[in-house]
């Protein structure tokens, strides 16, 4: 069995359980298989990793074992989330569903949240596991979750989402539903699976040529690809007051409906495309998800849509608005081109999605300050990926609440090392964007 990797900071001392299902979902020595789809199999060297941070009124009358009780109930409508993957003979992964279980940490930290913050501005790093498949991968979790019980009482949740389960919608929706069964409420019997109905394009909005992956050549003993920069990771807040300012009248001309997303997008690709120079990153890829015809208990599914983006117009010198009504309106949907790809390697090959070109993600619909513990909304959420390439890749996601009752947005960027500290750089100075401070 491969050994686990290591939960312990110098400021921290960790106990690892595993979790599985309250009732088997192996019947004597029957193998229950959940076959993967090309989206998943596209997905599967990628990992979302979000935390969930409260104040210290949400441990009142509760312990870490208790907030560890409802994941027992909740796997028993999506089995495979604790099961195993194994390989056919073809070279098709696909996941057992023999109820190996989820790991789970609790962990006691000596420091206070201020002191954390101030130590790794915003980062998941240190609040989610390090957690990849492999290199056995019979043996490997396909989701790790973290307790930390801070010195002042407070408390975040963290979790390691392998990307083959499904997407960042997914993944929130695992800790929605732990947060209401941890609340009182009955976990569901099972989970509809999601009928996704492929978005209906003009032909003059879909691809032949897709961009939006490359293939891994060199994946070894963990699904991970390996980078040729050293990729890190920032996250910058936007007030409700700044979003005011980037979305007057003049950015919703022209009848475009244009959302913070695509402007928040446009402004970033701009100072990306400034920094790298060479006329700029003209063809970017665009990954959004409609959330709308999802069911409420929604079975796990990678149901993104991978769109590229094209410009013939040198987008380090061009208007935002420009860029954003691009975003809004000139999308060319892959996903058609991308199954037939996966499917005709027979789904053996390896795929690296975020960062194989630059990468812009919609999360701003998700639900991240609904999830409450003992009646209290988290008083920070943040999401990152794992597995980013060299090109980078941009997250944007709902902010906390400010005093004046609005959301802003986080923006969490992962771009190699020198060229994220000349973001930072621009938007402080352009724009007097910092990452988010801690009250």
């Amino acid at each position: 069995m491969s050994s686990l990797p290591s939960l312990e900071t110098p400021h921290q001392s960790s106990r690892i359980t595993t979790v599985v299902p309250l009732t088997p979902t192996l019947q004597g020595d029957e193998i229950v298989a959940y076959n993967l789809n090309y989206m998943d199999l596209l997905m599967k060297l990628h990992y979302i990793r979000s935390i969930y941070v409260f104040n210290s009124e949400v441990m009142q009358n509760l312990s870490l074992s208790d907030l560890k009780t409802p994941i027992y109930a909740l796997l028993e409508s999506c089995s495979h989330v604790s099961g195993r993957i194994r390989i056919l003979e073809s070279g098709r992964p696909f996941i057992k569903c023999n109820d190996a279980g989820v790991r789970v940490a609790e962990t006691r930290c000596d420091k206070t949240l201020h002191e954390w913050f101030d130590e790794k501005e915003y980062s998941v790093e240190g609040f989610v596991p390090d957690h990849v498949l492999g290199p056995d991968l019979a043996f490997s979790p396909l989701v790790f979750v973290k307790f930390t019980h801070f010195k002042c009482g407070g408390l975040s949740v963290g979790m390691s989402w392998a990307h083959i389960l499904g997407d960042a919608f997914s993944a929130f929706n695992f800790i929605s539903k732990w947060s209401q069964i941890l609340a009182g409420q009955a976990p569901p019997k099972s989970l509809h699976k999601q009928n996704l109905t492929k978005p209906q394009f003009s032909l003059n909005s879909v691809s032949d040529n897709p961009i939006s992956i490359k293939r891994a050549t060199c994946v070894e003993e963990y699904w991970l690809a390996t980078n040729h920069s050293d990729v890190a990771t920032h996250t910058f807040h936007i007030t409700s007051n700044q979003l005011h300012h980037l979305v007057t009248p003049s950015t919703t001309s022209n009848n475009i409906k244009t959302k913070y997303f695509e402007i928040i997008s446009a402004m970033i690709w701009k100072c990306i495309a400034q920094i790298r120079g060479d006329f700029g990153q003209t063809v970017v890829t665009i990954c959004t998800t409609n959330i709308s015809n999802r069911a409420e208990n929604e079975f796990p599914t990678n149901g993104s849509v991978l769109s590229k983006i094209e410009t013939n117009f040198p987008p380090d010198q061009a208007n935002i608005l420009d860029l954003a009504n691009l975003i809004t309106e000139k999308k060319m949907n892959e996903n058609h081109v991308l199954e037939k790809i996966v499917e005709d390697g027979e789904g053996k090959e390896h795929f690296i999605v975020y960062g194989a070109k630059l990468t812009f993600v919609d999360l701003e619909e998700a639900d991240f300050y609904e999830i409450k513990i003992n009646g209290q909304k988290p008083i920070m959420v943040n999401c990152d990926f794992r597995g980013v390439h060299d090109e980078g890749v941009v997250l944007v996601l709902p902010g906390p609440e400010d005093t004046d009752g609005n959301n802003g947005r986080m923006i969490t960027v992962s771009l190699p090392g020198k060229e994220l500290d000349q973001l930072k750089c621009k938007l402080a100075g352009e724009l007097g964007i910092q990452y988010l401070h801690f009250e």
